[in-house]
């Protein structure tokens, strides 16, 4: 599981009111409402420059979001050309803005795909989703993609425990 390498306030025009003191989250609460969310947005960035935004379902392990779509989709398409993705929760009050990068998953095996399976299951069976192990098992992984984060900014209660995370060194 990834963890991030640093913590700290955002940088913000002007401050907004953040300073140096106050309350931190700790990636713990953060990973928590990754982890609980059943809608995730992300946007991403088309070949001619306009901006995409998506809601996605997916499961959040490891540190990673795990998702999939068919590769002829608009955002699968835009990934094509530039991988780096936002990704964020519905809730702005309780704000998740997570950067990093989206690509195709290499073909899981039957562990990895059990894991997966079992937390889109965990989720998503209610609404009428639940893939099987193999699901992602072929040469093309079953359009499963992978987020990575590199960066995440939080708070619940702005600005006073707004945190910046880290996770590229």
């Amino acid at each position: 599981m990834m963890s991030p390498r640093t913590m700290g306030r955002p940088e913000m025009p002007n401050g907004y009111g953040i300073s140096a003191g106050g309350d931190y989250l700790v990636w713990q609460q953060v990973r928590k409402r990754l982890v609980a969310a059943i809608h995730y947005w992300m946007a991403t960035t088309r070949p001619d420059g306009r901006p995409h935004a998506v809601p996605r379902w997916g499961v959040w392990i490891d540190d990673k979001l795990w998702y999939d779509g068919s590769p002829v989709t608009r955002h699968a398409r835009n990934l094509e050309t530039n991988p780096e993705t936002v990704l964020h929760l519905e809730s702005g009050s309780e704000a998740t803005i997570v950067e990093g990068m989206a690509i195709p998953s290499k073909p899981l095996d039957n562990t990895d795909g059990e894991r997966i399976s079992a937390e889109f299951r965990r989720k998503y069976a209610d609404l009428g989703y639940s893939p099987g192990p193999t699901a992602w098992s072929g040469d093309d992984a079953g359009g499963l993609l992978v987020f990575t984060p590199r960066m995440a900014l939080a708070w619940t209660d702005f600005p006073r425990d707004a945190t910046r995370f880290s996770f590229e060194g």
